[in-house]
């Protein structure tokens, strides 16, 4: 199921989609779908499932820190794969959030088939340009799949129409440049960078500022289609190392507020 149906449904009930990312295998891979199923139910919309990388040059510390726990516990490919069919069972859109190179070394073709069949909707490539993804392009269309790309406050209105044209399922305005997680930005300054996103596609606009409250996704879903939360859900996580059970409850606790800010923006 594409991405954009979630969205679709979200804006029929007048509200912005809550989107949550967690890595696979963190804290271990049975764990980290744990944590994913949580988001779910505690009211997140469509659902980003990292692949641990090991030179992570966008994300932050906290993103870094879960995925080099999953990489030191031996997290696969395979492993990411399973976890998508377990949190896409649930009828959640459920996303691949990936460096290019670890796509590379699996196959592009054979990436696209085994997600196609684990039920994954696609992916999200923060590193990789339309006009540098024809493989993936051509992949992803043959198998139904998403192509999630990324616009900058950097953007210059040409890449932006350019990268809206190529993606499907929803377009992801990112609102600050750098890696995620360590500076917030407000909805009225990501607001010109939806603007003119929204100016070159009908497609849903997703945002990720560093949101970590309520009332935060509740001013950004005011502007937004979607609410994109990631180092705030992981840090539920790896606040609480030795009691699995509170990291859970923890997450559960902030995807609800964060589901209830969308709900009255």
């Amino acid at each position: 199921m594409s991405t954009s149906t979630a969205y679709e449904k979200a804006r029929a009930d007048g509200r912005a989609a809550l989107v949550g990312y967690l890595p696979a295998g963190f804290p271990d891979v049975q764990g980290g779908i744990d944590g994913l199923l949580a988001l779910v139910d505690a009211g997140c919309d469509v659902i980003e499932i990292g692949l641990p990388y090991s030179d992570p040059v966008m994300d932050g510390p906290t993103i870094q820190a879960a995925a080099q726990q999953a990489l030191e516990r031996g997290v696969r490919t395979a492993d990411v794969l399973r976890t998508v069919e377990a949190v896409a069972a649930t009828g959640t859109p459920t996303l691949v959030m990936t460096y290019w190179n670890p796509i590379e070394k699996y196959g592009v073709e054979r990436f696209a088939q085994d997600l196609a069949n684990a039920g994954g909707a696609g992916l999200i490539t923060p590193d990789i340009t339309p006009d540098y993804a024809p493989e993936w392009i051509a992949a992803a269309d043959a198998h139904d799949l998403d192509k999630v790309f990324l616009v900058s406050p950097s953007s210059t209105d040409e890449r932006i129409a350019m990268t809206t044209a190529a993606s499907r399922g929803f377009v992801y305005a990112t609102g600050v440049m750098g890696v995620t997680g360590t500076t917030q930005t407000t909805a009225a300054g990501v607001g010109p960078l939806i603007a003119r996103t929204k100016a070159t596609t009908q497609l849903p606009v997703g945002v990720g500022v560093g949101v970590s409250t309520g009332a935060q996704a509740a001013e950004l879903a005011a502007l937004a289609d979607g609410v994109i939360v990631g180092t705030a859900l992981v840090r539920c996580l790896l606040d609480h190392p030795d009691d699995r059970a509170a990291g859970l409850r923890a997450l559960t606790t902030l995807t609800e507020e964060l589901a209830g800010g969308v709900r009255r923006a």
